[in-house]
C-alpha cells in the first residue's frame, strides 16, 4: 500500500462509485478517503428531502434507517475506491447490520457527517463500522457487513 490516501471526492466522483441516485443518493462528498481503511463523508440533510413528507408533519426527522443508508453507501465508496472498481459495474450489496444504535434525531439542515472503516475485507466480503454525527455529537452507530457482486443482469 503506497498512496492509500485518496483525499476529497467531489459528488461526480461519488456517483462513479456508487449507482444510487437522486431521491437515495445520500452521500454528498467525502472529505477524507484512506484507500483500505476508512472514509469521512458528508450528507447534507435539507427539508427538500422526499422522505420528511411523511417523516413527520411538523416535526421532520430522517428516518434511522436512512442514516445506516448513508453509512452504507459512504462504506460503498471506500470499498469501490480500495479496489479500484469505479466503472466496473461491481455493486456493493447489504448482508447483515449489527448492533444499530439511534442517539438523537437528525433535522432539516444538518450536516451528517459519515464516519466509516474497515473492520475487515476478504475477496469479496468486507465488514464495517459506521457512526454518524451531527456538530460532534454522536447520531447514529452500527456494524454492518456487504458484499461485491456483479449487477443482476436485466
Amino acid at each position: 500500500m503506497t498512496d492509500s490516501a485518496a483525499g476529497a471526492l467531489d459528488i461526480r466522483r461519488v456517483m462513479a462509485a456508487l449507482p444510487h441516485r437522486y431521491p437515495l443518493l445520500l452521500v454528498d462528498r467525502v472529505e477524507r478517503l484512506e484507500k483500505d481503511r476508512s472514509i469521512t463523508a458528508i450528507k447534507a440533510v435539507s427539508m427538500n428531502e422526499q422522505f420528511f413528507q411523511g417523516h413527520f408533519p411538523g416535526r421532520p426527522i430522517m428516518p434511522g434507517v436512512l442514516q445506516v443508508e448513508a453509512l452504507a453507501q459512504a462504506a460503498g465508496v471506500l470499498a469501490v475506491e480500495s479496489l479500484d472498481l469505479a466503472g466496473s459495474g461491481k455493486l456493493v450489496y447489504f448482508m447483515a447490520i449489527e448492533g444499530a444504535k439511534f442517539r438523537k434525531p437528525v433535522e432539516p439542515g444538518c450536516l451528517l457527517k459519515l464516519d466509516v472503516e474497515i473492520v475487515q475485507m476478504r475477496r469479496n466480503i468486507c465488514k464495517f463500522t459506521g457512526k454518524a454525527s451531527v456538530d460532534g455529537d454522536t447520531i447514529c452507530e452500527v456494524s454492518f457487513t456487504a458484499m461485491i457482486a456483479d449487477a443482476p443482469e436485466d
